[in-house]
């Protein structure tokens, strides 16, 4: 049986800052889980590297109980990363292939000329030129992008697909009528455009509801500005909570300033069948159908002029489309193929 036909044998490595899945909020986690999961369904045999509190349908190999985010003797970050990374190499006879989640870079990059087996990285975050430079120092090291937008920024790496990024669609229930409010869901930084979506609800008179964890950011530019009757703040929010805060908000607020790979909490949104109005920057236009789920504006100015456009657009038709181009299965069928693409390039003397 070819390499083409027969299951494969996957070392995923996902980050150890928390379990997989995530507590709370946590992007890569999330991905991981879904794709482990994900892959395990479609018939490969998958093991997950992660915290020993993880929860997976894959075998699960733990090289710390709880992730350095709750346990602070595990410091530096960094090397509770490499080591959990280590430990799947130092095991690389037994896979095909080694799937490395970067959290913030690739520090697999290393180990590809020392490992018998391929191991190919996702990034999560959108690089700069000087730290692609840096990367292109191991020109063969297999990548996977998350958007056309994260590999237009990958120049001089070998980057061997792009696949967009899946959520459990039904996990996100449909909510046919929406509540008063607007919602900005995403961590309090200046490229996320928190205080754009604010002076967005102060010039339209609708209610925001902000939702991440605090940090020194929110404490310093944000809080200022929730006065509790036009601007509420609902803390860092569990499943649950995301998904009704989603539900009931007339539109997501989304004008990034800084161009993101992705935009998890857009297809989230969707899913749920709630409009986003966002700024066109990064990959946005591959995640949002511009005129369907939601509208893509070229300045703040022209969100608020549209926001009605967004308000209006029919929430069946944003879920159904949600459901169609986020499934999980599309995602894993795009990662497999990848693997193969990589085990056709590259000899791999031990695969069976």
């Amino acid at each position: 049986m070819t390499i083409s036909d027969r299951s494969l044998r996957i070392a995923h490595v996902g980050p150890v800052a928390t379990s997989i899945p995530p507590p709370k909020s946590g992007s890569v986690e999330t991905m991981t889980w879904l794709l482990t999961n994900g892959l395990v369904a479609a018939g490969h045999d998958v093991t997950l590297f992660a915290t020993a509190e993880s929860v997976t349908h894959a075998k699960l190999h733990a090289t710390f109980e709880k992730g350095y985010l709750d346990d602070g003797s595990l410091w530096p970050w960094e090397l509770c990363e490499m080591l959990n990374l280590a430990s799947a190499v130092e095991r690389a006879e037994a896979f095909d292939i080694i799937h490395y989640e970067a959290t913030y870079y690739p520090i697999s990059l290393p180990f590809v000329r020392l490992s018998p087996t391929p191991i190919v990285q996702t990034l999560h975050h959108a690089p700069d030129a000087t730290e692609v430079a840096l990367w292109a120092r191991y020109p063969e090291a297999p990548f996977i992008a998350i958007s056309n937008g994260q590999a237009s920024l990958l120049r001089g790496l070998n980057v061997v697909a792009t696949v967009l990024h899946a959520i459990d669609t039904d996990r996100f229930e449909f909510s046919p009528k929406a509540s008063d409010y607007l919602l900005f869901l995403g961590r309090f930084t200046e490229g996320k455009g928190v205080l754009q979506a604010i002076g967005v609800a102060r010039q339209t008179g609708m209610k925001l509801v902000l939702a991440a964890a605090e940090n020194e950011y929110y404490r310093q530019h944000v809080a200022p500005l929730v006065d509790n009757t036009q601007i509420f703040y609902a803390g860092e929010v569990d499943h649950e909570t995301k998904v009704r805060l989603y539900g009931g908000a007339r539109a997501l607020l989304y004008p990034v300033q800084a161009g993101e790979p992705f935009g998890l909490v857009l297809a989230e949104s969707m899913a749920c069948g709630t409009p986003v109005a966002a700024t066109d920057r990064g990959a946005v236009r591959e995640v949002v159908d511009d005129g369907v789920t939601g509208w893509v504006f070229d300045s703040v100015d022209a969100m608020v002029n549209g926001l009605g456009r967004v308000m209006a657009l029919d929430r069946r038709t944003v879920r159904d489309r949600a459901v169609q181009k986020f499934g999980v299965g599309r995602m894993v069928d795009g990662y497999v193929a990848a693997y193969r693409r990589i085990l056709h390039s590259v000899p791999v003397p031990h695969a069976r």
